[in-house]
């Protein structure tokens, strides 16, 4: 193709719809990783649960190992109170457990159901961008084909005459 004024304009824009065709797909990426970093956050945090369980139980098992220390023999069943604690802790921690296994759950049902429009969208933004690289390209052909054109009609005019 011949250079003309325009073609460094034409040159831009192809580097423009270039650039922001990757910057699309980019952002799909930036997007899937988004998802995929939230599951491995809520699988952390039920690990985490689980630890705060634990420590919440031995808490409350020092508490009343400290205060039938201090107590006389047998005047109170500290035994009793703690079932009563692991039976609290374990409780809430399956129902803390079944709400988050729920949750991420619906987290990676989530992120194929993205993955899988991320690629149909991916699929879209290519296909429309080579559309308009080519709508582009032939338009840049037609521009330098009248500006050759107005170029030789220039040149036969005799300014002369």
């Amino acid at each position: 193709m011949t250079q003309n004024p325009l073609t460094a304009v034409f040159d831009a824009q192809r580097t423009a719809l270039e650039q922001s065709q990757r910057f699309a797909h980019d952002a799909l990426e930036a997007q899937k990783t988004s998802m995929s970093a939230m599951a491995d956050a809520l699988e952390t945090s039920e690990s985490l649960a689980e630890s705060n369980a634990e420590f919440t139980r031995g808490a409350l098992h020092a508490y009343f190992d400290a205060l039938e220390s201090t107590m006389p023999e047998d005047a109170a069943e500290f035994d009793d109170m703690r079932d009563l604690v692991d039976e609290g802790v374990d409780s809430a921690t399956e129902a803390q457990m079944q709400s988050m296994e729920a949750m991420i759950e619906a987290v990676h049902e989530s992120e194929d159901a993205y993955d899988e429009f991320a690629d149909n969208y991916a699929e879209m933004i290519d296909t429309s961008f080579d559309t308009a690289l080519e709508a582009h390209e032939q338009m840049e052909r037609n521009v330098s084909a009248v500006a050759e054109n107005v170029e030789e009609t220039a040149d036969e005019f005799d300014v002369s005459a």
